[in-house]
């Protein structure tokens, strides 16, 4: 339901109007005795888009009941009644100080595009500090000053307008969507990157953006990791979910986007082999992952909001304040979709269904492609990425060769057995240059290195003795003449 802007209509009017088509169908047809709270629910849980901000809204049953009996007390100009009702002390701050308001003015000028819950905190940390020497005011105060003074949030994103995402709005549009929370910690993860709007600055002295890798409890919307990489690749993938399964737990599921690392053979590889349920969104659609995205709006509004102006940032200095600020501000801060729990609190104290996390080895095997290569009869080797590796003599006598290993470290690639992938050999590249001093080894046949099993002293193969009891039976002479035998008659 949506109510198209009436240009003839003041604020108040649209606002009154609005809310009368909400409550349109109560006044239309009142209910019956005790069903009033059974209709305010069915309201309670529908969507309505703002009629000034244009946002799906939600409004709970006490705000529509009280719009409900202020419109049937008021029958005359109902519109009037449910319209914006002006504050007596509008324009008027008698708790902020003209030296708070200075700060703040002060404190917007350099950073406009804080939120103003993150002005605030600013605010306060000075006036415990006693740079400012003066009383501290109410949040609400402070959002009442800066709205009044027009000191808004200066937004500095734009969304995509490509095809896909034009696809996907329609999509959207066409189909519903339902907020969605598993019912145990480590029962889903949340994993994406983030594109910052900060450059920091290299070893080369270059500024780049980087990107933030982040993972996070469905239940709990606890950080499990997060760290900022330079590159987007499947290595960097790697290396920050590890640390995540070695900080918390290995989870049931992990819920990510389609993006080229979360796709990888590495990837998806160490996901199977530690029995992690990969779920996909679909393209655009940040929606379905929407407790992330709601996350990145936490950490560009207030992390790297604290960060815009400073000068000599660098990826070792925003990790480390990234840390700070994750264990000390946002796990620590209660959360409305929490029931009023802390991320830290709500992680500690449900039930968990996340298993033990195996060591840095096993997770450093797991996570790696496994492919299948021809062996090379004519030196033993065999090619992975554009490379040629010497397979171990003893294995010389086969002809497919089970190798797993990390596009972004060849020096350590293994075959490995591919019935039950268990590592039987590493591999090391071919060294063509050792291999000119004309020196070779005695070859070993599969024969001298495996255990061999011994038929039974002086017993004949049962398959050639069969052979021989057979061609006895048919009385048939020798087909030879003996010469030169042990027990040969004359």
């Amino acid at each position: 339901m949506t109510l198209k802007p009436n240009a003839h209509l003041t604020k108040s009017e649209r606002i009154g109007q609005f809310r009368l088509k909400i409550i349109g169908s109560l006044l239309a047809s009142p209910p019956e005795k005790g069903d009033l709270k059974k209709q305010l629910t069915v309201l309670s849980e529908k969507p309505w888009f703002h009629p000034l901000s244009g946002e799906l809204v939600h409004y709970s049953i006490p705000t529509l009941e009280r719009w409900y009996y202020k419109s049937k007390k008021e029958k005359s100009n109902q519109l009037n009644a449910l319209g914006i009702v002006l504050r007596h002390d509008k324009g008027v701050f008698k708790s902020i100080n003209e030296r708070v308001c200075e700060a703040l003015e002060a404190q917007y000028a350099e950073y406009d595009g804080w939120s103003v819950q993150l002005h605030y905190d600013n605010l306060l940390v000075r006036l415990q500090e006693g740079e400012l020497q003066t009383p501290a005011p109410s949040y609400s105060s402070v959002l009442r000053y800066m709205r009044a003074k027009g000191l808004n949030r200066r937004s500095k994103r734009r969304g995509p307008n490509s095809p896909g995402a034009k696809k996907a709005a329609k999509r959207y549009e066409q189909r519903e969507v339902r907020s969605f929370e598993i019912d145990y910690v480590n029962g889903l993860w949340h994993l994406d990157y983030h594109h910052g709007s900060l450059k920091v600055l290299n070893d080369k002295g270059e500024w780049v953006k980087p990107l933030l890798l982040a993972i996070m409890d469905d239940h709990s919307r606890l950080v499990c990791h997060m760290q900022w990489y330079y590159s987007e690749d499947t290595q960097c993938l790697v290396h920050g979910f590890c640390q995540a399964l070695q900080k918390r737990a290995l989870p049931r599921s992990l819920l990510s986007d389609n993006g080229s690392a979360m796709l990888s053979g590495e990837f998806t590889r160490g996901l199977h082999e530690l029995n992690i349920v990969h779920h996909k969104t679909l393209p655009y659609s940040p929606y379905q992952n929407g407790k992330q995205e709601t996350f990145w709006a936490n950490v560009e509004g207030r992390l790297l909001a604290m960060l815009e102006n400073k000068t000599d940032l660098t990826l070792r200095l925003l990790n480390q304040a990234t840390q700070a600020w994750v264990e000390g501000d946002y796990h620590q801060k209660k959360n409305e979709a929490l029931k009023g729990q802390t991320p830290i609190d709500c992680y500690l104290n449900h039930q968990d269904v996340g298993r033990d996390c195996p060591d840095s080895d096993t997770l450093r095997t797991a996570f790696r492609r496994q492919v299948k290569r021809i062996q090379r009869r004519s030196d033993g080797s065999v090619s992975l990425e554009g490379k040629r590796f010497e397979v171990p003599d003893i294995y010389r006598d086969l002809k497919t060769i089970t190798i797993r290993y990390a596009a972004w470290d060849l020096s350590t690639i293994h075959m490995i057995d591919p019935e039950t992938s268990a590592m039987l050999s590493p591999l090391y590249p071919q060294n063509k240059s050792a291999n000119a001093d004309g020196l070779r080894k005695q070859r070993h046949t599969a024969s001298e290195s495996k255990p061999q099993q011994h038929l039974p002293f002086n017993e004949t193969a049962p398959y050639l003795k069969k052979l021989m009891d057979d061609y006895a039976a048919t009385g048939l002479p020798q087909g030879y003449l003996p010469k030169d035998e042990t027990g040969e008659q004359p």
